[in-house]
């Protein structure tokens, strides 16, 4: 895996993607500055592409953090309830506060999914068989209650239609305008690789890392708050895009081993490349028609997920 295959890979892919869609444009259609092709062409498939870059590389580096953090491959905002709980701070804001503005619900999102990222770290701390693959089917019945509550409230509230449909993960409606919010994953990013080489540490432990002599709580929050926030943007603009902060990571360390400060571009690139590839997929497959990019994210990476379950049974006997 050269990083620089990945980088080319992404560009292609990239520029694939600016000229797929429902409505066919040419480059050559982008020589007339005045024409509806260049209008939609710079209004739609440039957000989209730039949205499908941010989200990719955001939500695998959130994975890769986790995963350090709680010393565990097949640990994610999917798989830890971080999703869930950001989804259920979004409807109580839309419930409880009516008149709430787009911040606020990126405020009420962030608490929530930092909360519930705590609430697990803190239960794995009182696990006593962290078994590779009892973690993640913890955390995954810890989302389950939270996305029961969450469905509880909405339909309480009548609008549990409304929450189904905004939470769909999908870059239909990215436009410009709608999408910039996630460049908070660009200082998220570059905040984890100055932190790589403290989270690896974290991550072997409380007392190891104090030890050391490394402030455990200070760079357990940072790494939290880094997950919480990218967790949130990515769902309040394109939905919920299950499994890409799993999958991602543990194929790059398959290849290139756990040293984050080393792992970080490659994970970057690799998040890019697959969420471009799903959604290239998701416009071809029953074109003029689009599937949500989270459900080719779904399949495919529940295939890949299944995989490393046995994988990781297989090596734990």
């Amino acid at each position: 895996m050269r990083l620089w295959m990945l980088v080319v890979a992404a560009v292609i892919l990239s520029f694939a993607s600016l000229f797929i869609g429902a409505i066919d444009i040419k480059p050559a259609d982008l020589l007339d500055f005045q024409s509806d092709e260049v209008q939609i062409f710079l209004a739609s498939r440039v957000p989209r592409l730039m949205a499908i870059i941010l989200a990719g590389a955001g939500m695998s580096i959130a994975g890769l953090i986790m995963q350090s953090l709680s010393r565990n491959k097949f640990v994610s905002p999917t798989t830890a309830g971080t999703l869930d709980a950001a989804k259920l701070g979004i409807v109580i804001s839309m419930i409880f506060f009516t008149n709430v503005t787009y911040m606020q619900k990126v405020m009420f999102g962030f608490a929530f999914a930092l909360i519930g990222t705590f609430i697990f770290m803190r239960l794995l701390d009182r696990i006593k068989f962290k078994d590779v693959i009892f973690v993640p089917l913890v955390g995954i019945m810890f989302g389950n209650i939270i996305s029961s509550i969450t469905t509880f409230l909405g339909y309480e509230a009548d609008i549990l239609q409304n929450v189904s449909t905004f939470f769909i993960g999908s870059f239909t409606l990215v436009v410009s305008g709608r999408y910039e919010l996630l460049y908070v994953a660009v200082p998220a990013i570059i905040i984890a690789y100055i932190f790589a080489n403290k989270f690896m540490v974290a991550g072997m432990g409380e007392e190891f890392a104090k030890n050391l002599g490394l402030s455990y709580k200070t760079v357990l929050n940072i790494g939290l708050v880094l997950i919480a926030i990218i967790s949130t943007t990515v769902i309040l603009t394109v939905g919920v895009i299950p499994f890409l902060g799993l999958i991602v990571p543990n194929i790059v360390s398959l290849y290139l081993g756990d040293n984050l400060r080393k792992t970080i571009p490659h994970t970057v690139a690799l998040g890019v490349v697959f969420l471009l590839a799903c959604d290239i997929l998701s416009r071809i497959i029953v074109a003029p028609y689009e599937i949500p990019v989270n459900t080719t994210v779904a399949v495919i990476g529940s295939a890949i997920f299944l995989v490393m379950l046995f994988r990781g049974k297989a090596y734990a006997k």
